[in-house]
């Protein structure tokens, strides 16, 4: 059963009504104000108010704000007169039924023409838009036309420029023909002015000779240069090496200076590993390796002697301080055994060795962020743990173990957050 609130106050202008509701807390979010000419509702559950109103009023200019545990409402009066009350005297249950019924009528004629006022402005902008396209289309189109059409005017005039001076050639490339022609048949010309010699001579001679003078015809000595077909090109192969990648993706010239760094950073590692301190001269040979360290380390982890493996860690780090995954494997190592500050330490300091960002980096970056995530929860900072479980997401989105673990620190924050309300 809805509450009706009683405690409210009204003042008054010739024009204009001043009511403030007291609702303890009222927000806009919650609560359901409807205004028509006769009748105001405000529904904020479990509180119900409404009032039909002594005389119409405008609607459409009314105001109402709801704040600081109240809902103020300025009511602007369609007539210039002073109201005796506020609500209409003598209004039995079907008058309030047919004036409710009546505003929501009004109220929803309102939207609807609100409605298709503005789908009439929307399709009116549309229409002006694709007026204003089309006539930028037909711009275009024309100076496309007009550019094709210079194109092919400059296209004919050098075609005939070029035929005249075929035209030219043709004629002067004729002339030195004739020319050489008439050179060719001066010596036929003279031969045939000479006597006949006589038959004395070898037929196979004269064949010869006569052969040779049709070859001479064919084949002149003149043959222009540029008509010569030339050889054809000899066949060959053209062998392509590749540079040797150190990381399994790809080159990305976007991501080229962060894998130069992560590799400037490797070589430091690797030739600190191969420095011999003089502080671990009592160390046997293989006790100087951070490498065999990390592996004894692992070996103590899965056996569960953890503080045995976070000793060989610690000499590990003081051979070599730039390996990542000894800082990684010794926050596992103070996770297990509830040291959650240090396990905190080590995955941070993890995060700031395993920079830039890289494939080759990607699975050991989301194991810090997992680890320093575990920690942050089991000291009640589910905050800060869910930010470091999306991280690991971000990096691995398909890993279903850390999307349930992130769901289920959601569900602890949303639960904590509804008691502390």
């Amino acid at each position: 059963m809805p509450l009706q609130p009683s405690d409210y106050s009204w003042q008054q202008t010739p024009t204009t009504v001043f009511l403030s509701l007291p609702l303890r807390g009222v927000c806009a979010r919650d609560a359901d104000v409807f205004c028509a000419e006769s009748y105001l509702k405000v529904n904020f559950p479990p509180f119900l108010f409404e009032v039909f109103l002594y005389a119409p009023i405008d609607d459409g200019n009314s105001k109402a704000k709801i704040g600081n545990d109240a809902v103020i409402f300025t009511l602007y009066k369609k007539e210039a007169v002073m109201w005796e009350t506020l609500c209409m005297s003598g209004v039995d249950k079907e008058m309030m039924q047919t004036i409710r019924e009546k505003s929501i009528v009004q109220a929803q004629a309102r939207a609807k023409e609100a409605m298709e006022a503005k789908a009439t402005a929307r399709r009116e902008d549309q229409k002006y838009a694709l007026n204003v396209m089309m006539k930028i289309e037909e711009e275009e189109r024309k100076k496309i036309e007009e550019m094709k059409e210079n194109e092919r005017r400059k296209a004919t005039k050098e075609l005939e420029a070029w035929k005249e001076c075929q035209r030219n050639t043709g004629g002067q490339e004729g002339a030195r023909r004739e020319q050489k022609a008439s050179r060719r048949e001066e010596p036929f010309q003279e031969r045939r002015k000479l006597k006949p010699q006589s038959l004395t001579g070898s037929s196979t001679s004269r064949h010869s000779a006569a052969k040779g003078r049709h070859l001479e015809i064919i084949f002149p000595e003149e043959l222009a240069e540029e008509d010569r077909v030339p050889a054809p090109r000899s066949a060959g192969s053209i062998s392509v090496s590749f540079t040797p990648r150190v990381f399994p993706t790809a080159l990305r010239e976007s991501q080229a200076a962060q894998e130069e760094e992560w590799l400037h950073k490797q070589a430091q590692a690797q030739r600190a590993m191969n420095t011999d301190a003089p502080e671990f001269g009592d160390l046997k040979e293989e006790e100087k390796n951070p490498e065999w360290l990390k592996e004894k380390g692992n070996k103590l982890f899965a056996t569960e002697n953890y503080l045995a493996a976070i000793n060989a860690y610690n000499l590990a780090i003081r051979l070599n301080s730039k390996m990542p995954v000894l800082y990684l494997n010794r926050a596992a190592c103070h996770l297990k055994l509830k040291n959650l500050h240090k396990a905190i330490e080590d995955s941070s300091t993890a995060l700031e060795l395993l920079t830039p960002p890289v494939a080759d980096n990607a699975d050991a970056r989301m194991k810090a962020h997992v680890r320093r995530g575990a920690a942050f929860c089991q000291l009640e900072l589910y905050v800060e743990g869910l930010q470091d479980y999306e991280a690991a997401l971000r990096i691995d989105p398909a890993n279903t173990t850390v999307q349930n673990d992130a769901e289920k620190i959601r569900n602890v924050i949303q639960g904590t957050e509804l008691k502390s309300q």
